[in-house]
């Protein structure tokens, strides 16, 4: 089983939820490998507001046969959770209302507490997470070279220039031209 989770209004569309769970489709599944070889997915979309609008506090989206009711179940499964929802008679509203929270002291939950405690207050986390966030921008300009080599590629750039242009090695952009090749 493979989750991912997404925070932000930006990110709530649903057209972005069916391609996260295509890209941990094509993430878990390689070359060759059976289709019945894809384990269940969860895409789930933690969001400030009540982005679907039906005033409840989750969202579960799932794939129907619409013609005969009956559930599709291919293992995809998307969860929209309701960021507003932060009513502390649930356990859901009391983890919202930690989400959204920046005082540790304020948190239900004593996990989640002491570990916002930890990467805010404590040297050895702040620490920690300054390195995490660095690598989540290297990470993120990454991201950014490779579409761009991809694109380049396609347009029939040479391996040489597209590593030049893009900032990455020459390995890496035989590496994504094999992986193009593959998928195409």
């Amino acid at each position: 089983m493979k989750v991912s989770v997404l925070s932000g209004e930006n990110t709530a569309d649903r057209r972005r939820a069916r391609y996260h769970s295509s890209i941990i489709d094509s993430r878990l599944l390689r070359h060759g490998d059976d289709f019945s070889d894809l384990p269940e997915s969860y895409v789930i979309f933690i969001t400030e507001r009540d982005v679907i609008g039906g005033k409840l506090p989750i969202y579960i989206v799932e794939r129907q046969i619409t013609n005969t009711g009956e559930d599709f179940n291919d293992g995809e499964h998307i969860i929209y959770v309701n960021g507003e929802a932060k009513n502390n008679a649930t356990e859901l509203g009391r983890l919202m209302h930690d989400f959204f929270c920046t005082d540790p002291d304020e948190m239900h939950y004593k996990q989640l507490a002491d570990k916002v405690r930890y990467f805010k207050q404590d040297e050895k986390g702040v620490e920690t997470m300054c390195r995490v966030m660095e690598e989540m921008r290297n990470s993120a300009k990454d991201e950014v070279r490779i579409e761009s080599a991809k694109k380049m590629l396609k347009d029939g750039i040479s391996i040489d220039k597209t590593a030049e242009y893009s900032g990455l090695s020459v390995d890496k952009i035989k590496e994504i031209m094999n992986e193009m090749l593959v998928i195409a």
